[in-house]
């Protein structure tokens, strides 16, 4: 005799059982999609390249953003957030009109992709040369380059660096207010090479937002050490109690929010 399998009825419960169930895996992947594409920051490197930078004073900036990058303690702040990485781009600036993103928005996670950027930094060519020094022009483009960022992030940081205060363009102020405003945080690194009180210019009219902070290098010549610093107390969001722990010798530090 001919066995016959009859397949179970579906219940309502048993439906709605395989529904739950499709909706909690759906919900596991999408959050295992969401946080492979989430950093835990967005960062915009603002180089000066207005005519007091000599090509000198470039190249002390530029291998100082390389040496930074290859320092260990800059792979480990990266490796100590919840995502463990974060994004990264360089954008060169001037006058009000003149700005260039040299690197194009990078994700560092580990080892090779760090070095790779400390790599292309240090090809990364001189895009401009003059054009007067504009802050406010430097801030309205690093604004604009968010968007293309390919990850997710909670925080969104301006690395604004330069040597003088702004003497083109827009006030700096109205353009510092309108990124805080968007959720931008703006932190300085002023070179005190010519303008021995820029670091309280900084401090008044550049910074900005819930955190923010300014670290001055004395000369170009301590530029590597301050931005070293810089990079690991934005990329480890040390509160300002532990900052000053970790910038020592010839830098100094401000730190105040500004909206």
């Amino acid at each position: 005799m001919r066995s016959t399998y009859h397949r179970p009825r579906s219940t309502p419960t048993r439906r709605a059982v395989r529904f739950a169930a499709m909706l909690l895996f759906a919900a596991v992947t999408r959050e295992g999609a969401n946080a492979q594409d989430a950093v835990d920051l967005q960062l915009v490197l603002a180089v000066d390249v207005s005519g007091s930078v000599s090509p000198q004073r470039f190249e002390l900036q530029k291998m100082g953003y390389v040496a930074a990058f290859q320092n260990p303690r800059v792979l480990s702040a990266i490796l100590g957030g919840r995502n463990q990485s974060i994004a990264v781009t360089m954008m060169q600036w001037s006058g009000p009109f003149l700005q260039a993103q040299v690197l194009p928005w990078t994700v560092l996670k580990d080892g090779m992709s760090v070095k790779a950027l400390a790599g292309a930094i240090e090809s990364a060519p001189r895009m401009m040369y003059g054009g007067g020094t504009s802050i406010s022009g430097a801030i309205d483009h690093a604004v604009t380059l968010f968007p293309q960022a390919p990850s997710k992030a909670e925080r969104r940081i301006i690395d604004v660096s330069g040597d003088g205060s702004n003497n083109r363009g827009r006030s700096v102020t109205l353009a510092r207010d309108e990124a805080v405003n968007a959720g931008i945080v703006i932190n300085g690194l002023p070179i005190l090479a010519f303008e021995p009180h820029l670091d309280q210019y900084y401090k008044d009219y550049v910074i900005g937002g819930p955190g923010a902070f300014m670290l001055a290098a004395k000369s170009f010549e301590t530029f590597a050490e301050a931005i070293l610093m810089k990079l690991i107390i934005e990329i480890a969001d040390l509160p300002p109690q532990h900052r000053l722990s970790h910038a020592v010798g010839t830098v100094s530090v401000g730190a105040g929010t500004r909206r």
